[in-house]
């Protein structure tokens, strides 16, 4: 996935010169600005943004809001909360370093979607729907109810895809009907790895250190016309 700068203009003017917009809070909109293409066309970066939903945004520190021991849904209700918490654990599950769970994935989106078009909002639920319907098929239990290894079990099929053939018309472009089951856990995949990776956990796993700059860049010491 491509991480892309993200666009300034999008923020709010008050945003634009605050101190309070932090590298962190760029690197949190340049990994959904890279994801959108994945989470299609409803998916609005510029609207989260824009509703003051980063917490330098307001000019508050927005990981006490996710943090608080009182925290409830604005957007989820309790069984879809339950669903991505459990989806969190079986794609990015605590081992020797914190997962999903640990990194408040399931609060992060909660209230990035509170602030989505009705579109975007109605794929997701959707998507957390289709799961469940799957998962009473095989199982006769909600997502959410499930052992872990029948988590993994209904997940893996639509973690790969499906391969084209050769002996059927599957090897011909545009003949076969795209497969509802990937489509909508790549859409919970994507939002729940950009979540997390841009999370504090999530940036420390990728090797940042927790400071925001380190110290002046130092330029080229080679005089002019040495180089070769």
């Amino acid at each position: 996935m491509e991480i892309r700068e993200p666009d300034v203009s999008l923020l709010p003017i008050e945003a634009r010169s605050s101190t309070a917009f932090s590298r962190r809070e760029l690197i949190r909109a340049a990994l959904f600005a890279g994801a959108a293409s994945v989470l299609g066309p409803s998916f609005s970066l510029s609207q989260a943004v824009n509703s003051g939903l980063t917490a330098a945004a307001r000019g508050e520190d927005g990981s006490k809001v996710l943090s608080d021991p009182n925290w409830k849904p604005v957007f989820f209700d309790e069984h879809q909360n339950e669903t991505v918490i459990a989806l969190g654990e079986v794609i990015i599950p605590a081992t020797s370093t914190p997962g999903a769970t640990d990194a408040l994935v399931n609060r992060f989106i909660d209230l990035l979607l509170s602030a989505q078009p009705a579109e975007f909002q109605k794929q997701f639920t959707d998507a957390l729907t289709f799961m469940d319907a799957e998962s009473q098929k095989q199982f006769e239990k909600d997502f959410r109810k499930l052992s872990t290894d029948d988590q993994v079990s209904l997940l893996t099929p639509w973690g790969f895809a499906r391969a084209h053939s050769h002996w059927t018309a599957r090897n011909k472009s545009g003949e076969e009907a795209p497969d509802q089951g990937q489509e909508n856990f790549e859409l919970l995949k994507t939002l729940i790895v950009s979540a997390y990776y841009n999370s504090e956990i999530g940036q420390k796993e990728l090797g940042w250190d927790g400071e925001i700059t380190h110290g002046p860049y130092q330029g080229c010491q080679h005089a002019a016309g040495t180089h070769t």
